[in-house]
């Protein structure tokens, strides 16, 4: 008689994980479709802020299974079906948690009567009334734009509030469209594509809050995608289009130029001056909003908060972080760390040093973890969340302030987290598989 453990026959293992992996998708799409349900999320923020985590421990159930089963056609339209139920659920809520999407209408409105952006603002008179009348800007009234000038062109494309949620939620999915791309010219798994696709932080951010960073992301991503064809002229034009929507999109550069003639540098410098040319009348005050924002804004910043305690203002401080920002990217380039990797590390770095490192911000990870899977980071993109807490005073009608406890809960566990992936680096430098980020 034969005692051996029979193992399970592929087709039912197969169907346990399609099953498994459904499961996980309904979790998702209950949880959503709760959040959209609300009717004022700003008043809800705790119950908000559990529920997303608890969507983050199914995302990252639902990646850790990918990972390790074979995902055939089926996963793959499981995962990409469910992507978009997700967004369509959440795209009728009315947007909450940040009111950038009222002042991108606002400046839409601005440009529809021919005045320049970077030369006006919400509180100057004569100038209320273009403001959304049920929800008028707090935060920067009295500021010109900060925005990038191709975010600007894109917030003249439409008038609703409902149209701009629509147009950031079609670059979201945009971008997912060119992920999976990458994966196909890269050779990757295109299951991988979940790790975007499903990601709590990008849903939320793009389908109920409208941020525009799908739009830098989705011009970032089709640079990397033409990096990869060989396209030298079209990856730079493209990274200087994101460049144009978000200035994130300059670390990338060197990276690029790396893989390319210096000359190229020529397709980035254009469009970008072309995206400047319709408000170049603003002169000088081209970066007057910029550097207001620089000067007066921190939140939910981590290892910069540690950076200004031990420096004489803030201004020393930024100069500290951007020494260290530097010194990244060219670590970055003499490693010659792959295209994706770079783009994780640098991203990841570029947050953690930053002054302002918003929930939304880190929806600019995520693409790069399809093709650089990092456990810690993917807790970073969940924790993030946590960053959302400062709304619960905010609705009130008190100063928008980051709680040290919650700053502790966000970062402290994926710090240590990378900070011991680091320490095991450099106990085996030649071991492929361990990487900080």
């Amino acid at each position: 008689m034969d005692h051996r453990a029979k193992l399970p026959h592929p087709k039912a293992l197969s169907a346990c994980f399609h099953a498994a992996l459904l499961l996980l998708a309904a979790g998702l799409a209950l949880i959503f479709f709760h959040i959209s349900h609300q009717s004022n999320l700003n008043e809800r923020v705790p119950e908000f802020i559990s529920l997303i985590l608890l969507a983050g421990a199914l995302y990252l159930a639902a990646v850790w299974l990918i990972e390790r089963f074979t995902a055939n056609r089926a996963a793959l339209l499981i995962i990409l079906a469910a992507a978009v139920f997700y967004r369509i659920i959440l795209l009728p809520a009315p947007p909450s948690l940040s009111e950038d999407i009222y002042r991108y209408q606002w400046e839409g409105r601005v440009q529809a009567l021919s005045l320049n952006p970077y030369t006006v603002y919400p509180a100057k008179p004569g100038l209320q009334k273009l403001q959304n009348p049920a929800h008028p800007l707090r935060t920067g009234s009295q500021t010109p734009t900060v925005y990038p000038p191709f975010s600007e062109i894109a917030f003249s494309w439409v008038h609703t509030i409902p149209g701009y949620k629509r147009l950031f939620t079609g670059l979201d999915l945009a971008t997912l469209a060119v992920l999976l791309w990458i994966l196909i010219l890269l050779k990757q798994p295109l299951h991988r594509v979940l790790i975007y696709a499903w990601n709590p932080a990008v849903i939320v951010s793009f389908s109920l809050c409208g941020h525009h960073d799908s739009l830098a992301i989705f011009t970032l991503m089709l640079a990397h995608l033409f990096i990869i064809s060989r396209k030298s002229l079209l990856s730079n034009a493209f990274l200087g289009l994101s460049f144009a929507s978000k200035f994130f999109a300059v670390l990338f550069l060197p990276l690029f130029l790396r893989r390319t003639k210096w000359f190229y540098v020529a397709a980035f410098a254009g469009v970008a001056a072309l995206a400047y040319l319709p408000f170049v009348s603003a002169g000088r005050q081209l970066f007057h909003g910029l550097s207001h924002y620089a000067a007066g804004w921190e939140g939910n910043d981590s290892l910069f908060r540690i950076i200004r305690l031990a420096s004489a203002s803030k201004a020393q401080a930024e100069f500290v972080a951007v020494v260290l920002v530097l010194g990244l990217t060219l670590h970055a380039i003499r490693s010659q760390m792959p295209l994706f990797r770079a783009g994780l590390f640098l991203t990841a770095g570029l947050l953690l040093l930053s002054p302002n490192a918003f929930p939304w911000y880190f929806t600019w990870t995520v693409p790069f973890l399809c093709l650089e899977p990092s456990a810690p980071w993917m807790l970073m993109t969940i924790t993030c969340v946590l960053g959302y807490s400062p709304v619960v005073a905010y609705a009130a009608g008190q100063p928008y302030r980051n709680s040290p406890l919650m700053l502790a809960l966000e970062y402290v566990p994926v710090i240590a987290w990378l900070a011991w992936q680091g320490w095991r680096t450099l106990q085996k430098p030649t071991s492929v598989a361990a990487s900080p980020l």
